[in-house]
């Protein structure tokens, strides 16, 4: 796909991050100042970890939506560029990071419940 530098993948950002993810931007403390990504530098429209960026957002604009599956963020100025081969591929590491992130959050979940059971 072509990208127009335009930003709007880095505004309002909630890019689900695997624990890989996390632990590569750990360092330069990911988080969103504002609407914006806090690696989104608006002078030079780009971002500033742009060869350490999470998945979602090396997969942007193909995302996945709960009432549509996966799809092409119609937020994406660019998103006519995304052939239906690009979205294909893109669609199905999408769900293998969807299923990865929900793995990793219900694991956390049950740690903290066996935590709390344990110090009761």
């Amino acid at each position: 796909m072509r990208c127009s530098n335009c930003g709007k993948c880095c505004e309002r950002t909630e890019i689900l991050l695997s624990k890989e993810d996390v632990e590569r931007l750990e360092r330069a403390r990911l988080r969103s100042v504002g609407q914006w990504c806090y690696f989104y530098d608006h002078a030079e429209k780009k971002c500033q970890v742009y060869e350490s960026r999470p998945l979602g957002c090396l997969l942007y604009p193909v995302v996945y939506s709960i009432d549509e599956g996966v799809m092409v963020d119609e937020l994406c100025p660019e998103k006519y560029t995304v052939s239906k081969h690009e979205l294909k591929v893109k669609g199905k590491i999408v769900l293998k990071h969807l299923k990865k992130v929900t793995s990793e959050v219900t694991l956390y979940f049950r740690r903290i419940e066996l935590d709390d059971d344990n110090n009761r």
